[in-house]
């Protein structure tokens, strides 16, 4: 029986409750995380991180949440009003939607009745959670340009060239899965992991998917949206006490929204490592929750690893990255892919498909050649120029007196 026609015999008292149970798990993981990055980055920099409220300092995160609720609410006299409030609800809620259509969990044993842990399964699932991912950027939009503020204003027009950039990447990259599971459904992706995870045979799919969900999600190196160093605080900068919370919330649940996607599309989602299969049985199926929450913290500690040891990268590079990096090798990828798919559907001999993949190599090879030449002329002609003058006009510095000096 499919994940579908078991979530359809559900009561209506299940469904409410495992709602409940996806909103409280996402709300401990955020708190869990927020305390989880504090102590691994202090680790990498040599300090101590929060460790003085609570055991190891584990309430330090509720303790900061409950410090900005309690906060002075304040809203910028130049800020449209309905706007900057509504904003913050529409990135928070759209972050905890997107755990509708994620199976946490195989067919389960569940106050009697069995049942997955997945709210529905729809048949263009990944497809909802990237359109729900998009709805979710116009909170970031709309905060910056309801404040009334030059920065949050910059901040807001950022976030949206960043997820119309690295939104077109995401989605490319995810086509070679649903070539070859088949479906657009999550269950049925992991369903077709079962011997094999894409994140192995489809590696390029995989890093592609990786680096653009950490452009998605506004994170370290790629935060430019928020950017502490140059726009103060980014889109954010006007906001306090419980709005400023939601935003916190929703950029942590957005993390561990993502992760549980990539863990789904490319690590068999609930399922066991690889010779641990047994263990799916322990608990009555419950076990299965552990290993998906084992992948997704494993993603969630590279955001961190990341975020610790990466510095931001110029606008330009970023954006540069994504259009002329990402998307042209995601079409690329995607044709491969295809025509391998077709040839193996086909059983065409091992040979071709070998003589395929070598031929793929070496114009791979030939135009990474090509690209280091090329990067190597410009060096060179640049150390070439003799000349100290710049290239471009340089504008004479009012009230002063420019005196040359012979010898």
């Amino acid at each position: 029986m499919s994940n579908a026609e078991i979530i359809g015999q559900d009561p209506g008292w299940v469904i409410a409750l495992k709602g409940v149970l996806v909103f409280a798990v996402c709300v401990f993981l955020t708190i869990m995380s927020v305390w989880g990055e504090r102590r691994i980055v202090a680790r990498m920099q040599q300090r101590s991180g929060p460790n003085r409220v609570g055991k190891f300092g584990l309430l330090q995160a509720l303790v900061d949440g409950v410090k900005l609720a309690l906060k002075e609410d304040l809203i910028p006299k130049s800020a449209d009003r309905i706007v900057f409030v509504i904003a913050p609800i529409i990135s928070t809620t759209t972050c905890f939607m997107a755990f509708a259509v994620i199976p946490l969990t195989g067919p389960v044993n569940f106050f009697g009745q069995e049942t997955v842990m997945q709210m529905t399964d729809l048949s263009v699932g990944v497809l909802y959670v990237l359109a729900i991912a998009s709805v979710g950027v116009y909170g970031i939009v709309l905060a910056g340009w309801s404040s009334g503020s030059t920065y949050p204003l910059l901040g807001g027009l950022r976030s949206s060239a960043q997820v119309i950039s690295y939104e077109i990447a995401m989605g490319l990259s995810l086509v070679a899965v649903f070539i070859y599971a088949g479906s657009m459904s999550t269950s049925e992706i992991v369903a077709a992991q079962d011997k094999w995870w894409y994140a192995v045979i489809l590696f390029p799919s995989f890093v592609i998917f990786a680096i653009s969900m950490v452009g998605e999600t506004n994170r370290a190196p790629f935060d430019l949206a928020e950017a502490e160093g140059e726009l103060v605080g980014g889109f954010h900068t006007e906001y306090s006490s419980l709005k400023f919370a939601l935003f916190f919330l929703s950029e942590y649940v957005n993390i561990i929204a993502v992760s549980a996607l990539a863990t789904t599309l490319f690590l068999g989602g609930y399922r066991a490592l690889p010779g641990l299969g047994f263990t799916e049985q322990w608990l009555g199926g419950w076990f299965t929750l552990v290993w998906f929450f084992i992948k997704v913290l494993g993603f969630f500690f590279v955001f961190v690893w990341l975020r610790g040891t990466l510095p931001r990268l110029r606008y330009d590079q970023f954006m540069k990255f994504g259009w002329k990096v990402l998307i042209p090798f995601s079409l690329a990828w995607i044709l491969i892919v295809s025509t391998l798919r077709v040839m193996s559907q086909q059983e065409a001999p091992p040979a071709l498909i070998a003589t395929f993949i070598f031929s793929i190599a070496l114009i791979y090879i030939a135009i990474a050649t090509l690209i280091d030449k090329k990067k190597a002329a410009q060096e060179k002609a640049a150390r070439n120029i003799t000349s100290s003058e710049p290239d471009f006009p340089v504008p004479v510095i009012p009230n002063t007196r420019v005196e040359q000096i012979n010898g």
